[in-house]
């Protein structure tokens, strides 16, 4: 066997790696709600920086970064990789990130990067895990506040949201649905 036939049989077809990654994209939209390359392709242009920046924001190499966005790994090993990830989709949502100002996203990169984030264990019947910073609960100050608008109205938005902006989708979700229990609506 010469050894371009046991680089082939060792690596595979080029259909079994086509194979191999639709099956891990299909396991990141199982896991993490979409692909992971749609996720960090958001984030790369919300906060103006190349994959190779994001990445050391994360936490992780550029290489790694790479494979998990192309389908060729499936998988987010580090857990604190993950909720880093979270936090920057939740801090495109801030009122000074979204505006552009540079000042607000460097800090906000910056703050992200130097983070140790917590997984939590579901609370109330929620199906997510909630993420935190330093002890930081989002449930406790944004869901309630979100409560106190009508449940149809929170569920409507969030119909709106859900193809572009699924986690802001699920936030108002778990807001309606915190509303409904309440029994609380707007006038």
């Amino acid at each position: 066997m010469s050894w371009q036939d046991a680089r082939w049989a060792r690596k595979g077809t080029p259909v079994d790696e086509q194979l191999a990654v639709a099956r891990n994209v299909a396991l990141q939209r199982e896991w993490y709600g979409e692909p992971l390359g749609d996720r960090v392709r958001r984030l790369v242009v919300a906060f103006d920086v190349s994959q190779a920046q994001l990445a050391e924001v994360l936490g992780l190499s550029a290489p790694m970064l790479s494979q998990l966005m192309s389908g060729r790994r499936a998988k987010i090993g580090n857990p604190a990789v993950l909720a880093r990830m979270v936090m920057l989709e939740r801090r495109v949502l801030t009122p000074e990130v979204a505006s552009g100002d540079p000042t607000a996203i460097r800090a906000a990169l910056e703050q992200i990067r130097d983070s140790r984030p917590t997984l939590g264990r579901p609370t109330g019947g929620s199906e997510t895990l909630p993420v935190g910073e330093r002890g930081q609960r989002w449930d406790k100050g944004l869901l309630p506040a979100l409560a106190g608008f009508a449940p149809a109205e929170l569920v409507a938005a969030a119909r709106l949201l859900d193809a572009e902006f699924p986690a802001l989708a699920e936030l108002l979700r778990r807001a309606a649905a915190a509303a409904s229990e309440t029994g609380q609506s707007a006038e």
